[in-house]
């Protein structure tokens, strides 16, 4: 029996994993050379930039990160004075974190320059096409988290 060849270059997931490889490691080189920052420390900041008071759980789920790796760039940002931690009042296990003075002035001067990058890269699409992308997008994202993890025998 022939055995199923997987073409790499036709297997989504190997496809947007690497556009998405591509396209963060563009970005990366753009604030991690001025401003010293890893791709997880941007994500946590740019989550905080955008949900300003998240756990550090919320941080991890909205970024979709190990929450390892956001541990490890919360306490790089916590140790840098780009973010500031408080402790919840119930439970102060959970500390909710915010960028501090020094991490909304990076993260001002970041921010539209990923939009930029962001905006040259849809040019080339049309309106109707950037609509019907973000459709099959958030259509994707729903039926990846909705469907079982494959079994391998």
């Amino acid at each position: 029996m022939k055995q199923p060849v997987l073409d790499l270059d036709q297997f989504l997931p190997y496809r947007l994993s690497v556009l998405s490889n591509t396209i963060s490691g563009v970005l990366a080189d753009a604030y991690s050379n001025r401003y010293g920052l890893t791709m997880p420390e941007w994500r946590v900041m740019a989550i905080l930039g955008r949900f300003p008071g998240s756990y550090a759980a919320e941080v991890a789920e909205r970024g979709a990160m190990d929450k390892v790796a956001v541990s490890r760039a919360v306490s790089r940002l916590l140790e840098a004075g780009r973010i500031r931690r408080r402790f919840a009042d119930a439970d102060r296990r959970r500390s909710i974190l915010e960028l501090s003075d020094e991490g909304w002035d990076i993260y001002r001067k970041i921010a539209p320059v990923v939009l930029s990058y962001e905006a040259e890269l849809l040019a080339g699409l049309d309106p109707s096409e950037r609509r019907q992308l973000d459709r099959l997008l958030r259509r994707l994202a729903i039926k990846a988290r909705e469907s079982a993890p494959p079994e391998v025998g």
